[in-house]
């Protein structure tokens, strides 16, 4: 196969897997500088690849004029400017429709194996193989190997922190403390670790007066959430609904730890580099999610021997009864430790 010069990049959602594409595009435009990457998405994300060199955006209205059929229109929105290869990792509906849309004009395509199997072993209750399963980065790496532009991940550079602005300087305030960001949401309650729990684990490290903690998280009761468990402590702000995007991003890429849940807001600090400790309740670090060359000390995981069937879902939306809680076995002088260990 011809080797590529323009390849479209198709990741529709969601931001965690969509943030995990960035380390990958960034070695692809590391070590092939003359190919161009136009990366199809959602516009919100679109800052997302900010900093990326030879790489455009073209944005995907899948609910306004790109919806149902209107892919077909984006299908030739992409023609019209060049591209001769195709990256769908994604492997929707959505993203099959636009692939096969472009491979019917002679377009070389390659769409990621989501590795639907192994994944179904793994977190199966009977019979269960319980190994690490390869990492969704790597799976983004191979479907550009297949297009014939192999990429070693070991090989990435990250960013320079972003340029704080003086909003997010004065948030950070003169004191030369550490900066920790605490994101405790996450799109199902079995991931999350409770919330009287993360009290107590930010209570403690406010005491030690030698952090600024932030709470991220957006929606409208996250928001009113965070804003109270922020309210009682003297070094920690929430800036759920507070910041834009960009700003957030910004922050984001000055922190010197996260503690997050296995969700979107531990890649976006991981895609800057900034130490990560993910909390894992019925999903599992084995199953391929864990945020960027973050390494396996930092993932605190729900107690096996007290929950055995851990993972019981990739997403967090399947478990057994009495499986909902099983996060809150971690314990908070664990995620403490961990944090202070690293930052």
């Amino acid at each position: 196969m011809k080797k590529p010069t323009h390849i479209l990049v198709i990741r529709l959602s969601a931001l965690g897997d969509v943030a995990m594409t960035i380390p990958v595009l960034r070695v692809v435009a590391q070590t092939y500088p003359e190919v161009k990457l136009t990366v199809v998405s959602r516009a919100f994300f679109k800052p997302l690849f900010d900093g990326i060199p030879n790489l455009t955006f073209l944005e995907a209205d899948v609910y306004g004029k790109h919806k149902g059929l209107g892919l077909l229109k984006l299908s030739k929105e992409a023609k019209k400017i060049g591209v001769d290869a195709v990256a769908d990792l994604h492997n929707v509906i959505r993203s099959k429709i636009l692939t096969k849309a472009l491979s019917f004009k002679g377009i070389p395509t390659s769409t990621i194996d989501k590795g639907r199997t192994e994944k179904k072993a793994l977190t199966r209750a009977e019979n269960k193989l319980f190994h690490p399963l390869k990492t969704t980065h790597q799976r983004y790496a191979d479907v550009f190997t297949a297009l014939g532009l192999p990429i070693a991940l070991d090989t990435h550079v990250f960013p320079q922190q972003k340029r704080l602005i003086p909003k997010l300087n004065a948030l950070i305030g003169v004191e030369p403390k550490k900066l920790i960001g605490i994101a405790p949401f996450a799109a199902f309650e079995s991931k999350m670790y409770p919330l009287e729990q993360m009290h107590e684990v930010i209570a403690k490290l406010n005491t030690l007066n030698k952090y600024r903690i932030f709470l991220f998280g957006g929606g409208k009761k996250e928001v009113a959430t965070l804003k109270a468990l922020a309210k009682p402590f003297e070094n920690v702000s929430s800036v759920a609904g507070t910041l834009s995007f960009e700003e957030e991003l910004a922050l984001l890429s000055n922190l010197d730890a996260m503690l997050a849940m296995d969700s979107g807001n531990g890649h976006l600090a991981a895609m800057f580099g900034v130490p990560t400790i993910t909390l894992w309740g019925v999903t599992h670090p084995y199953a391929g999610f864990v945020p960027f060359n973050q390494p396996m000390e930092h993932q605190l995981c729900a107690n096996r021997e007290q929950f055995p069937l851990v993972p019981t879902s990739i997403y967090g939306n399947k478990f057994p009864e009495g499986y909902e809680k099983a996060i809150a076995s971690i314990s908070t002088e664990a995620i403490v430790t961990k944090l202070l260990a690293v930052v």
